[in-house]
């Protein structure tokens, strides 16, 4: 096996609440959370909401850093990066959100959204960044026709799309996805993870997956881990932890999982 490209190491994160001081307490959302992600696999994270899912996958961002533990990207502490080693950071690692809209600035055209991660990076010039970008919404099923288009013009399906495309515009090693088709209905999302699965194919990515349903993670995810209050209770490959589940949380989860096989192939034809 290869080494991990993404790797946490006993991380824990505790944050404050209460604004003041006689109110405050410790609230620990990620404890003690030892995985590792390896090159070219989606790795599904899934759990109730309040569960940790989110706040680990910030720290794989570097978001928010580890109260304690490491989170390692290609076998370097991400955590003690800064300059230009954080930037060359954020270029290898993007992100796909819950809900596209409040990520997108309604002013911008999709072209304009989708230049802005190569300008920031200096990625071409002009007219090869407009070309990437007609060449990226072709991948993600859009034409270049959308460049002119605006978020308000657009589906919820078409903008998880753009979605989509400005995350992996820059080529990125890992992708991270947050709940990114809970906001979906069933039919769309079907479309939005056979085209995760089409861009992980296509571009060798390899993808971190937060869910809250596991007939997502089912779909979607090589190896899946279960969390719950912020551990992960159970772990493994796809077909063992549905299979043959171990823990009661997974069992209980389980009993309400959809038939998002059969939609995301019907999606598919």
């Amino acid at each position: 096996m290869s080494a991990p490209l993404l790797h946490f190491q006993r991380v824990t994160k505790d944050f404050d609440s209460g604004l003041l001081p006689w109110t405050r307490r410790r609230v620990r959302a990620v404890e003690d959370v030892t995985i590792a992600l390896q090159p070219g696999e989606t790795l599904g994270i899934v759990g109730e909401s309040g569960t940790g899912k989110s706040t680990l996958l910030r720290m794989a961002l570097r978001l928010v850093r580890p109260s304690s533990g490491a989170v390692l990207f290609e076998g370097r502490n991400i955590g003690a990066l800064a300059g230009g080693e954080l930037k060359a950071l954020r270029r290898r690692m993007q992100a796909v959100f819950q809900d596209p809209t409040s990520s997108f600035n309604p002013r911008q055209s999709v072209g304009q959204i989708l230049a802005a991660p190569l300008e920031v990076h200096g990625v071409g010039n002009g007219s090869t960044r407009r070309r990437q970008i007609g060449d990226t919404l072709d991948l993600v099923g859009l034409n270049a026709g959308f460049m002119e288009r605006y978020p308000h013009q657009l589906s919820g399906g078409q903008r998880q799309r753009v979605a989509i495309a400005r995350a992996i515009i820059l080529r990125p090693s890992l992708v991270v996805a947050d709940e990114p088709t809970s906001a979906l209905d069933v039919s769309v999302q079907a479309q939005i993870l056979n085209l995760f699965k089409q861009t992980r194919r296509e571009l060798g990515l390899t993808y971190l997956f937060v869910s809250h349903n596991l007939g997502v993670i089912r779909y979607i995810s090589d190896r899946v881990a279960v969390m719950r209050l912020g551990r992960i209770v159970e772990a493994g490959t796809a077909q063992d932890v549905f299979t043959n589940p171990q823990h009661d949380y997974t069992r209980a989860l389980l009993a309400a999982v959809p038939d998002l096989d059969l939609a995301a192939r019907r999606a598919a034809e």
